[in-house]
């Protein structure tokens, strides 16, 4: 018998075949995304929804609960009965809300159970065919012979995109002029026109303007190169260390969810993310299939919660 067998007959979760306990979830689960269906986050869950609720033995039924960047679903997600049976898809937004957002109805810190760390979309610096740099060394030094003068995209105030370009800043000695949009795709869509000298967006938001040599990639930042380009060079690659700031989703449950329904659950999870049809529909809406422990993603939001906190009060970030 397998380890992942092994771990479902301890939580009691039904496989075809095997005799089990009284079923551990026995009514659809809601998989709760807040934000917007078609973007990065309800696009991901849609892809693992499928299969993960045929491991459960419910459907996973995927809700949008959009507004406030996030917030409004996560209270929704952090009032819910914590019996397994409602889950959150978050974003980078989960770390970076606590210390942008002020009075908020529940804790970020307090109010969840971490899952696991889903997917990351890979982000990363493109510039306009005309700027005068081809590589992110000669970018730096046009920001420092021009400070201030350089205009960068995002896909928003707070986003990752956002924090992407502070911690360039920070790490470079630069100041360039930070540009919010609505979304990635309308950052690029100035890219392409030559409103912006650049973008700090997703691998997936910029490839199609610089496949169609409207823009340039200079460099990712993320610790390994994007499957989508793998050419371009990471930033630490490129000689800058220590800008590292993908967007991403995980997977989170109301805290105080019995650890039965959450071990099942982080176990669908797993075997989602291992089987190739679900790995090539992530990599395809630009998504790199990650996977972690309960243990090692509460590390990791916790470790972001604070990076991010310092990052929105030394930079004064504000939603608008």
């Amino acid at each position: 018998m397998t380890i992942f067998r092994r771990s479902l007959l301890a939580t009691g979760l039904a496989l075809p075949g095997l005799a089990t306990a009284q079923p551990l979830f026995n009514r659809p689960i809601r998989l709760l995304v807040p934000f917007a269906a078609g973007g990065a986050a309800d696009s991901a869950a849609r892809a693992i929804a499928p299969r993960m609720g045929e491991l459960l033995g419910q459907s996973l039924v995927v809700e949008n609960r959009t507004g406030a960047s996030g917030s409004i679903g996560g209270g929704e997600v952090a009032r819910s009965p914590a019996d397994g049976h409602t889950l959150m898809l978050d974003a980078s937004s989960h770390i970076v809300n606590p210390s942008l957002i002020r009075g908020l109805p529940f804790d970020y810190a307090t109010a969840f159970a971490p899952i696991s760390l889903v997917a990351q979309f890979p982000q990363a610096l493109a510039v306009k065919p005309s700027f005068p740099a081809a590589t992110l060394a000669e970018f730096i030094a046009q920001a420092k012979a021009r400070p201030g003068a350089i205009t960068l995209g995002t896909q928003g105030n707070a986003t990752a995109g956002h924090m992407g370009v502070l911690r360039l800043m920070q790490q470079a000695g630069i100041e360039v002029v930070h540009v919010p949009y609505r979304g990635g795709s309308d950052a690029a869509r100035d890219l392409a026109s030559g409103a912006l000298d650049g973008v700090f967006i997703t691998v997936l938001s910029a490839r199609p303007v610089v496949e169609s040599g409207r823009g340039r990639f200079l460099g990712v930042a993320n610790a390994r190169r994007s499957a989508l380009r793998p050419e371009v060079p990471t930033f630490a690659e490129a000689g800058l260390p220590g800008v590292e700031l993908s967007e991403w989703v995980g997977l989170f449950a109301p805290a105080g969810t019995p650890a039965p329904q959450l071990q099942a659950i982080y176990a669908a999870l797993t075997t989602t993310l291992q089987e190739a049809a679900v790995r090539e529909r992530l990599l395809g809406l630009g998504a790199e299939p990650v996977g972690t422990t309960p243990d090692d993603f509460t590390a990791f939001v916790t470790r972001g919660r604070e990076e991010m906190g310092n990052m929105v009060r030394a930079a004064n970030v504000r939603l608008d």
